[in-house]
Formats: C-alpha cells, structure tokens, sequence
C-alpha cells in the first residue's frame, strides 16, 4: 500500500509517473508498475522481495532505463522527452545514487572520484565543495587514500558524498543496507536521512530488507 503524506499538493511534486511498464522481451509479459507521486522532501521506500521489479523500477525513474510505455516527470521535466546526452547530465545534476557496492574508480583517490562526478555532470570541478562533503561524511582525512584503503564502511560514506556532491534533488539508493549487521545498517540509515535533510534532497530507497521500514511513512510495496 502507498501511504501519502496529508501535505502532498500538485506543485509541490519532485517526481511523478503514469502507465509505467517495462518489457525485458517480447516472449515476457512486462512488469506493470502503480502509478506513483512523491512531493518534495517526502522520503520513499520501495519495499519488495527480490525479483519484484525495484531496481527495474530505480532504473525507470531515474532516466538509466527507457520505459516500454509510461512517463516520468522530475520536478515537471518528462525525462523520456529529453535527448540522450540532456538526460545524462540532468541526472548527472539533479539524481544521486548510492548502491549495495560503492563501484569508486580504483585508480583514482576519493576526492578525484567526487570531483569526476562534478565533471560528469558538466559543473566546475570545485575542491573545497568536496572537501566540504568528506567532512559531513567523516572521511576528510581520507581524501588522499584510494578505495582498497578504506573499510567498507568508509567506502558507503564515500559513495554517499559522491552521490551527494552537486545538490540532487533526488537521492536513490538501492538495498543500501542489503548486506549489513542491525548495527551498521541503522548507522546508514541514520547517514542515508541526515545528508539527505542537510542538502535539502528527498531520498529513495529501494530495499527488501523490512528493518528499516519503521523509518518511512511513505511506502511503494512492489
């Protein structure tokens, strides 16, 4: 069931699909998806087993998918409509993403990964913004240190600050906490819903894991 919080206006909407699906091949049926509205600062959980379609769907509202049929509108801008490079880089500045896996360039030290993601999005690299970020996220000492040199924990912190860095309106972490101990997955939680209310973004989470459900009033079961 999708519970919607009392103070959900027209205008005030960050994200809106309708007659979402999406078809892997010809010979299987699509998944069908409910419509869905999300208002600014309304944090979301998708919540369903695997297999049901949340990443499929992450996939679909953040533009990385093409749906078979539907829209998606963030922030009144129907993605679909937008050419492939638009796209990139209206996700690239508006959309952030946090995975189970960091996936931070091996080669490349955590500031210079943070700054990429500044470049990608075709905004000015700005050192002292990152800065700024490693030290919301506890990781300011390791802006010189490599991914293999971090803790896992250190490289969750470090893929938030990254998905954090140019201001997305919507931050989307899929099964965030998939693979964490009760401890460590409230310790991203916390982290998950702190840097999301510092840089004023509404968070999207989808996850199996039912722990973290006492946490939303908003949810999407799949």
């Amino acid at each position: 069931m999708v519970f919607w919080h009392k103070s959900l206006y027209m205008d005030n909407l960050l994200l809106k699909t309708e007659n979402l699906s999406f078809g892997y091949s010809k010979s299987i049926p699509p998944i069908v998806f409910k419509d869905l509205q999300i208002a600014v600062g309304n944090h979301l959980l998708l919540l369903g087993n695997s297999g049901t379609g949340k990443t499929t769907l992450l996939n679909l509202l953040s533009g990385l998918s093409k749906p078979t049929q539907g829209k998606v509108w963030i922030n009144n801008i129907d993605i679909y409509e937008l050419q492939s490079s638009k796209l990139d880089t209206f996700r690239g500045q508006h959309i952030g993403f946090i995975f189970q896996e960091a996936h931070l360039i091996k080669n490349l030290t955590i500031e210079e990964n943070i700054r990429l993601a500044q470049n990608l999005a075709k905004k000015k690299e700005n050192k002292e913004a990152v800065l700024e970020v490693l030290e919301k996220v506890q990781l300011k000492d390791k802006a010189n240190s490599y991914p293999d040199e971090l803790s896992r924990g250190q490289l969750q912190r470090a893929a938030i600050a990254r998905a954090v860095i140019n201001g997305p309106m919507l931050l989307v972490a899929d099964e965030p906490t998939a693979a964490l101990d009760d401890t460590n997955t409230q310790l991203v939680l916390d982290l998950l819903l702190q840097t999301a209310s510092t840089y004023g973004a509404t968070l999207l989470i989808a996850t199996h894991d039912k722990r973290i459900k006492d946490h939303f009033a908003n949810t999407y079961q799949l």
